[in-house]
């Protein structure tokens, strides 16, 4: 089985648990590093507005990669002005279906739409999105230069891409602490609650592969962000990174 087809099948078998143990897991600091994340994309939009003028109604469209099972794209859809229209793609079907109804509980359907589709290829024309999003989900794409370049190609000039990532804290103590708890409690705790064991081994495992900032922040830099930017989140546990495509890039339409 090829690795997205896995990751798929993975996703799809804990969607239903997913929410709750993520909650858990991080003692609700997830929310806070979305919060982060969205204001951030807030302060952004408000800076677009104002450049075309204060009484300009300025759209804007926000895509919401790997969006899994929509709290990001909620975040910024409760969070962000009525003329923010947000895209949310994933690869899992599962996840999805969780997202549309936890997007029509919260009374978005008019503003969050879902869209099924893989982070690589993306079925977006070129300068389709003011804002590319991604929470915790870049490190599962099989080729993350490619998705780094699709959302590149599909954000407008000026517009930011925003990464929130796990990541190792760098202290030491704090790290040990943390690898005893992500590499040892959390798969079991987590097991035992979605039933899939091996899924819950999977993800501290692929946090713990993912590139560090400086690494990390290169590769932006060499798929054509400019301006890349990185915070450190509660100790380092999660990294904020945020990069722009310039308003000097070159038109990639044929």
């Amino acid at each position: 089985m090829a690795k997205k087809e896995k990751m798929e099948a993975m996703f799809d078998s804990i969607a239903a648990d997913y929410d709750s143990l993520n909650h858990i897991m991080s003692m609700n600091v997830d929310k806070l590093w979305r919060r982060r994340a969205a204001n951030l994309i807030k302060q952004h939009c408000a800076e677009k507005g104002a450049s075309k003028g204060a009484t300009a109604e300025v759209e804007v469209e926000v895509l919401d990669l790997a969006c899994g099972t929509g709290d990001f794209a909620i975040e910024m859809g409760q969070n962000l002005d009525q003329n923010c229209h947000i895209t949310g793609l994933d690869l899992s079907e599962g996840m999805l279906k969780v997202m549309r109804e936890k997007v029509a509980k919260a009374g978005l359907e008019g503003r969050i739409e879902t869209q099924k589709g893989e982070g690589e290829s993306l079925p977006f024309p070129d300068g389709s999105f003011d804002v590319v999003s991604i929470s915790f989900g870049i490190r599962n794409f099989e080729d993350r230069p490619q998705s780094l370049r699709e959302a590149l190609r599909v954000l407008k000039k000026g517009g930011i891409i925003v990464i929130l990532e796990l990541s190792v804290p760098t202290n030491p103590l704090i790290r040990w602490c943390y690898n005893v708890y992500f590499t040892k409690i959390m798969p079991v705790l987590g097991g035992k609650i979605s039933g899939d064991r091996a899924a819950y081994n999977y993800l501290p495992a692929s946090v713990l592969a993912f590139p560090g900032k400086t690494e990390w922040m290169a590769t932006m830099e060499s798929c054509g962000f400019s301006n890349v930017t990185h915070k450190a989140l509660s100790l380092g546990i999660c990294r904020l990174y945020t990069g722009t495509k310039s308003s000097h890039a070159p038109d990639t339409r044929p």
